[in-house]
């Protein structure tokens, strides 16, 4: 059936373009076209806005004489691409394929074609190409949070978007984490650039930058976090509980809930292994200082 529509389309609109059509073979083939570009929408992320596309597709086939619906039916109408062998693409690059590392319960890790490395905590999805060929290194931390050591290149910087927030470095290390109130950039080795909503700062090791309601804000970065949990393991002494909670809440991806505030006082020495077990970890804790955790989901409550 599709075959005799596309061949049938082919005709009608061959015949039109030759001038040779009856009235009535090119009322119906405007109907046609009418009819595909009432039920067809403009993807946006495909074809880019539909003013600039349109301008594009109206230049493309001017010389035709199609008419203006013809003209959104085969950009945004599949079954009239086919038909009319008249497929636009739209202006992206043709050989840069984008790949995406989801993570569940545990984190994971990828090398990019660059060299540069990325850890992702547990619960996140970073977006990137399987190999570089524009001036800038484009990635996407779409969800949760990631560790990025990224290779030397000063000639293509490379650009993290996570949100509204941009980050810009040419080769450092660096975290980002994204959560339901906005996100925040902690810096360990180089300087990173942070833009978002009109607002940069420029940040150098052991600083961070908090995105929260629209505003863009430079501070110390906690010591807790200016190392690369994700791959190294981490000795602490004599550290309070709640430096430890903040720890291992960006290292798993888990909200703690304390019941007593003083209990965030308790010292503690620990050693935590780089793929060590949450469980494990709050079993350590249990040992040394008798706190007892429950976990439920990704809550664990403290009492």
């Amino acid at each position: 059936m599709t075959k005799k529509i596309k061949h049938s389309l082919e005709t009608l609109i061959e015949k039109s373009l030759q001038k040779k059509a009856t009235q009535a073979e090119e009322d119906l083939l405007e109907g046609f076209m009418r009819s595909e570009y009432e039920k067809t929408s403009w993807e946006k992320n495909l074809m880019g806005t539909a003013v600039n596309g349109f301008g594009k597709i109206e230049k493309h086939i001017a010389k035709k004489r199609i008419s203006r619906y013809i003209a959104y039916a085969v950009a945004a109408s599949v079954v009239v691409l086919l038909s009319l062998g008249l497929l636009i693409q739209p202006e992206v690059s043709d050989s840069a394929k984008m790949l995406t590392l989801k993570t569940g319960k545990s984190s994971d890790s990828v090398r990019l074609a660059d060299g540069s490395v990325i850890y992702l905590a547990a619960n996140s999805v970073f977006e990137y190409p399987d190999h570089f060929e524009t001036e800038d290194r484009q990635v996407k931390l779409i969800k949760g949070k990631a560790f990025f050591e990224v290779a030397k290149d000063p000639r293509h910087p490379f650009i993290i978007r996570s949100g509204d927030v941009q980050t810009r470095v040419v080769g450092t290390s660096f975290h980002i984490q994204m959560n339901k109130s906005g996100c925040n950039v902690i810096v360990v080795t180089g300087k990173v650039n942070v833009s978002a909503k009109n607002q940069s700062v420029d940040l150098v090791p052991n600083e961070e930058a908090l995105f929260e309601a629209n505003t863009l804000v430079k501070k110390k970065a906690s010591k807790m976090l200016v190392v690369n949990w994700y791959n190294e393991d981490i000795e602490l002494k004599n550290v309070k509980l709640h430096e430890v909670l903040e720890l291992l809440k960006n290292k798993y991806n888990v909200t703690f809930e304390v019941k007593k505030d003083s209990l965030l006082n308790t010292s503690l020495t620990l050693y935590i292994e780089k793929n060590a077990a949450l469980e494990n970890i709050l079993k350590q804790i249990n040992y040394i200082s008798n706190l007892n955790f429950e976990t439920n989901g990704n809550t664990v409550t403290v009492n």
